[in-house]
């Protein structure tokens, strides 16, 4: 490489110092590069991102292809790219595995193509373990950093490319670029971002998590709760709007706490009400609400609301008031049920899904029939279950009284019968009924159908062409085939 090809490397002076003109001078010196380093290999750089994890991590990647295509590069599908990055997730120590693997699938194609680079970035990266074990065993990764710093990527371009195509390469460590902070109360507005949908959109307002429950690294990695100002938050929105955009995710680990640390505080309700003044927009979603921030003035706002969608994501985690209190969740089982009482008398359509953990270490079989009782009372429409793992980290690895692997299995097992069983019962509630539709896409099975979603997110196939998707249309529910309704257009 070295003898074919030297970076002509760009002299920086007068840098800016504010954020974001700051970024935005390394995008030039960035684009200049890649076409450098294009002209060299005779054809336009490539990128491949891939998310692991949240919605979080999905909007976040949305910010890295907006200045990866800003620079120059071309997005491709394969992991054949000439620069892949991985956005990682480091919820459960399973996710740590397989990017490791996928890794090591890189490397093969790195050898043969002397214009790659890898980078990684997300959660994983801020364990310190992580990074060095990336260091000692990967050491052909050209690109480090973590979730604090990402609005510095096109900084970090530039310094990747330089250690790695310049004129004075070393050894082959020296080439990697590591920028990891352990905090920030930093947030740049601003940014190039390439969304994925033209019609739909998620919407950071806030960052971070204080709520430190016993078994999670999301505060760890994230790091404290800090809120985006509403204007900022309106003005994004606007924008979208007026890019097409018809419907919003909002999006936080606790976005129920959203506000509490501003200059001027604002209730997560009140930002609400503002976002449901913008002309154009016409749905609003939002991820993830923790029970404990839940307020009566949030549900009221969603029972007069015309736009907040009739859907509601709520974790429980454990109907155990004994297991919620050693995951320091801060609720008990009461305090929850009357929370979905009140929603559901607020907002009698809503839709609830959950989280739910089985196999916390101490819980027995009277903790998890409380669970089960939830379940039964709560009726949700659906619910993500999960085996409870070890999370090298949190308060809750180093727990003694761990449940046995078998009666883990057969609790989960239990469970995931009733909440399918429930869901079943529940499906076709609707049935009969003409509602909106949001048509997002092709039907993958059949050309002939797209499809969409309801405000209480249940999917819908109807007949129709491409031309539907991003519009809002009225269909009729003709049929349920259990967790999908097959529609006609109205």
């Amino acid at each position: 490489m070295e003898e074919k090809f030297v970076l002509n490397i760009i002299d920086k002076k007068q840098v800016p110092e504010a954020e974001p003109e700051r970024q935005y001078y390394f995008m030039d010196i960035a684009k200049e590069y890649v076409g450098q380093l294009s002209k060299a290999k005779g054809s336009p750089l490539t990128f491949h991102v891939s998310t692991f994890g949240c919605q979080m991590n999905a909007r976040d990647s949305e910010k890295l292809v907006g200045i990866l295509e800003k620079v120059g590069y071309v997005e491709e599908d394969s992991e054949k790219a000439d620069f892949v990055i991985y956005n990682t997730c480091t919820v459960r120590e399973n996710a740590n595995n397989k990017v490791y693997g996928r890794l090591g699938y890189l490397n093969g194609f790195q050898k043969k193509n002397p214009f790659m680079m890898i980078g990684m970035c997300g959660c994983m990266m801020q364990e310190p373990t992580v990074v060095e074990k990336i260091k000692q065993s990967y050491r052909f990764v050209n690109l480090i950093f973590g979730t604090h710093n990402i609005y510095k990527f096109a900084e970090l371009i530039v310094t990747a490319i330089e250690n790695s195509f310049g004129p004075k390469l070393g050894k082959k460590a020296d080439r990697m670029t590591i920028d990891i902070w352990k905090d920030t109360d930093k947030i740049v507005e601003d940014l190039p971002v390439e969304r994925k949908y033209s019609f739909k959109s998620g919407v950071n307002i806030m960052f971070g998590c204080n709520n430190f429950c016993s078994y999670c690294i999301v505060p760890y990695v994230r790091g404290r709760e800090r809120s985006r100002e509403p204007k900022e938050i309106i003005r994004e929105i606007e924008r979208l709007v007026a890019d097409g955009v018809v419907e919003v995710m909002l999006l936080g680990q606790n976005v129920n706490s959203y506000g509490k640390n501003l200059d001027t505080p604002m209730s997560f309700a009140e930002l609400l009400q503002e976002v449901e003044k913008i002309e154009g927009l016409e749905r609003i979603r939002f991820m993830t609400s923790h029970p404990k921030d839940l307020s009566d003035e949030l549900i009221e706002v969603m029972k007069h609301s015309k736009k907040i969608c009739k859907h509601l994501h709520l974790p429980l985690q454990s109907g155990s008031s004994r297991i919620l209190k050693v995951m320091n969740r801060r609720y008990d089982k009461e305090h929850y049920l009357e929370l979905v009482e009140k929603i559901r008398a607020a907002v009698p359509d809503i839709a609830l899904t959950t989280d739910i953990i089985v196999g916390f270490p101490g819980e027995t079989e009277e903790d998890f029939e409380e669970t089960m009782d939830v379940v039964r009372k709560v009726r949700y429409d659906s619910a993500f279950t999960f085996i409870y793992s070890k999370r090298t980290g949190t308060p809750a690895a180093a727990m003694e009284e761990q449940v046995p692997e078998d009666v883990v299995k057969e609790r989960f097992d239990c469970l995931l019968k009733e909440v399918q069983q429930i869901s079943a019962e529940k499906a076709g509630a609707l049935m009969g009924q003409i509602l909106p539709v949001l048509v997002e896409e092709q039907n993958g099975q059949d050309e002939r159908l797209v499809t969409g979603r309801l405000s209480n997110n249940s999917t819908v196939h109807l007949p129709g062409s491409t031309d539907l998707i991003g519009k809002i249309v009225d269909v009729a529910l003709k049929e349920c085939k259990g967790f999908y309704y097959l529609g006609e257009l109205v």
